[in-house]
């Protein structure tokens, strides 16, 4: 049954993502501009040793404060996407209660398609991931792409699997107070199912979890160089 499900998804996905390019060939043929969040080798800006993170969501406004030394790789691509527009308009889709609020899947399937492949490299753990603290998600080594989460509580049974770069400098009660009803994916719960949020993006969010919370606007507040 699951390799069935998967077969179904990498299939639903490539049927999507030819779709997509069809389209986009189009609109280029037209003169639109396309979705600069393709443009991978854009994300490459260095990021500062310390920066602060300000999420204006549709529950309130939280702001994150990222270490670079805790986990280099991982803060740098994160500066990048957000510095980019990337996580504008994400939802929440993955909120535990009492465990963690996770988001990183983009509207557009095209987008989610291309960032699939821009993996990272793991960074070496040295910060426990206690409540507040922001890691990456990964599904085995080396597999962080964009997908983020928040500690709602302290979760050191994750710290030999996810890396923490940040923590919730305020408004933890806002990420506290996220849609949670929806419950996790398959096959542990009736939640989203990340690989046909993926594939479809705006369309199956709003069909199937209208209710999900999401990130208005994700912008750079200030970033401190150390000497």
């Amino acid at each position: 049954m699951a390799a069935m499900i998967k077969t179904v998804s990498f299939g639903l996905l490539f049927a999507v993502v030819v779709g997509c390019s069809s389209e986009s060939q189009v609109n280029e043929s037209q003169g639109s501009v396309p979705n600069p969040l393709l443009y991978v080798n854009r994300f490459i800006e260095e990021a500062p040793e310390i920066f602060q993170v300000q999420f204006i969501t549709t529950k309130g406004d939280f702001v994150l404060e990222v270490y670079s030394v805790w986990a280099p790789i991982g803060s740098a691509r994160f500066y990048n996407l957000v510095k980019q527009g990337w996580y504008d308009g994400v939802r929440f889709h993955r909120v535990l209660e009492d465990f963690t609020a996770g988001w990183g899947i983009h509207d557009d399937p095209y987008v989610n398609f291309v960032w699939q492949k821009e993996l990272l490299p793991d960074d070496p753990s040295f910060e426990s991931n206690t409540k507040g603290r922001i890691s990456f998600a990964r599904s085995g080594p080396h597999s962080r792409t964009t997908q983020v989460f928040v500690n709602y509580k302290d979760n050191s049974s994750l710290d030999n699997q996810f890396v923490p770069f940040g923590e919730v400098s305020t408004g933890m009660g806002v990420l506290e107070n996220l849609y949670a009803d929806y419950g996790d994916g398959p096959p542990r719960g009736d939640g989203v199912y990340q690989a046909m949020a993926i594939a479809r993006g705006h369309e199956y969010f709003e069909e199937e979890f209208p209710k999900l919370d999401r990130i208005l606007k994700a912008t750079i507040l200030g970033g401190t160089v150390l000497p």
